[in-house]
């Protein structure tokens, strides 16, 4: 079916901030076969046509998330990662099911739909489970099948071995990719390290592991080998190919030289790392050296939500707290680390951008609310999207030309049925 939607604007998601007044974007297939200024639009045809009163945005690309760790939002309040992980985390985690997993996968993709987020790399249990999850809201997930060394989970080396297994599962629609998501190099043995590096590079995989998310947890690495995390990956192979590092809180200016020699991406989770007392990554001196950069949630235990609006908001504000500037990061390249950025930062140069032949991944957001004015200018529509809370005014959802939110509503899940089955789930999980 061939459509047409009309918009007060439409915000590109390019790192300029592009903002076209008065626009139209045409999908068919899937896809978007055109978009501009509706004065220069070809003539609509057969296509439905349907007006929006608001702007148009591409669907946001959330970097990092471990989006069913919805059954643990909020626990463990208060604890440092470390305690964190090994008091509160790991324990529930090991008493999780398959079920959970898909249960919670489904919520959080209905939030994260409803909030504009249309897809997500996820690095979490019961990889198959996730993709089940997503296939029955509608969204898109890169699904980094996981690696780490907990009670009760398989060997290290299966763990691998099961991800391989599905990197040949992908869907032409580019809506179910799967990846390699070992944890860390403090959790993951370097040779293992290297191997899954060597498998996601001979598969065309994503490689997706965290990377400096504290300052202490690399000092025994250091002590043992004399390298920096970012060093060792390198002196061990492991860099090379679509690798993303989520987080990249504690690198110095040679961490930072190494990423750009090897064309590492960096998953930016500036709430989690604020929750959890982490630090503020560099982004700006990240940016300055062509390090591709992505925004992410990070799970919703750590977060507590999946609001990567919001996200973009913090980004903007502490990248210039930290470098004490004003424009360390202009509004404009605070939605494009959601957007186009977050899609160059994962490989998916299909995704990020309202733009002829990337998928029609599409937000409405209305903006007849006190927080868009006033307008003295096109540019400011995208100072507001940023700085205003407008995930609140998200409408409309569209994953590849489906509508998968219509007026507020997600309509392809029961929400309140999984809101219910996701407070049961988490109580039993708790004790």
């Amino acid at each position: 079916m061939r459509q047409r939607l009309t918009a007060r604007a439409v915000v590109v998601g390019d790192r300029a901030g592009t903002v076209v007044p008065d626009a139209v974007v045409d999908v068919e297939d899937g896809r978007i076969a055109w978009a501009g200024p509706a004065a220069d639009a070809p003539p609509a045809g057969d296509a439905e046509v349907v007006a929006l009163p608001g702007l148009l945005v591409p669907g946001l690309v959330n970097a990092h998330s471990h989006a069913p760790m919805v059954l643990f939002r909020g626990q463990g309040e208060g604890l440092p990662l470390d305690r964190w992980l090994r008091e509160v985390m790991w324990p529930r985690e090991a008493r999780l099911t398959g079920d959970d997993v898909e249960v919670a996968m489904t919520a959080a993709s209905a939030e994260m739909l409803r909030g504009g987020v249309t897809a997500s790399v996820e690095m979490y249990f019961s990889p198959e489970r996730i993709a089940a999850a997503v296939g029955a809201t509608g969204a898109r997930v890169v699904v980094a099948a996981p690696m780490v060394p907990l009670p009760g989970m398989p060997p290290l080396e299966e763990q691998m071995a099961a991800a391989v297994d599905l990197a040949g599962r992908a869907d032409a629609d580019g809506l179910v990719e799967y990846g390699l998501g070992p944890h860390a190099a403090y959790t993951v043995p370097l040779p293992l390290l290297r191997r899954a590096a060597e498998i996601t590079r001979e598969h065309g995989m994503l490689l997706h592991l965290h990377v400096a998310e504290t300052a202490t947890e690399g000092d025994g690495l250091l002590e043992a080998h004399g390298l920096s995390v970012p060093a060792l990956l390198a002196a061990h192979d492991v860099l090379g190919g679509r690798v993303l590092a989520a987080h990249c809180v504690h690198l110095d200016d040679a961490d930072l030289e190494l990423w750009a020699e090897y064309d590492v991406a960096v998953a930016h989770c500036p709430a989690s790392n604020a929750k959890l007392a982490s630090g503020i990554a560099p982004v700006r001196a990240m940016l300055d050296r062509r390090i591709r950069v992505g925004l992410g949630t990070d799970g919703p235990a750590s977060n507590d939500g999946l609001d990567l609006l919001a996200d973009v908001r913090l980004a903007a504000g502490l990248a210039r707290l930290r470098e004490s500037a004003a424009t360390a990061l202009p509004a404009a390249e605070a939605f494009w680390l959601a957007t186009g950025g977050a899609a160059e930062a994962i490989g998916r140069p299909d995704l990020g951008q309202v733009e002829a032949g990337r998928r029609a991944d599409l937000v409405h957001v209305d903006t007849r609310d006190l927080g868009f004015e006033p307008v003295g200018d096109q540019a400011d529509l995208l100072t507001h999207l940023v700085w205003s809370g407008a995930s609140r005014l998200v409408r409309d959802v569209w994953v590849g030309g489906r509508q998968v939110v219509a007026d507020g509503a997600v309509t392809t899940v029961d929400v309140d049925a999984l809101r219910a089955e996701v407070a049961e789930r988490a109580a039993r999980l708790a004790r």
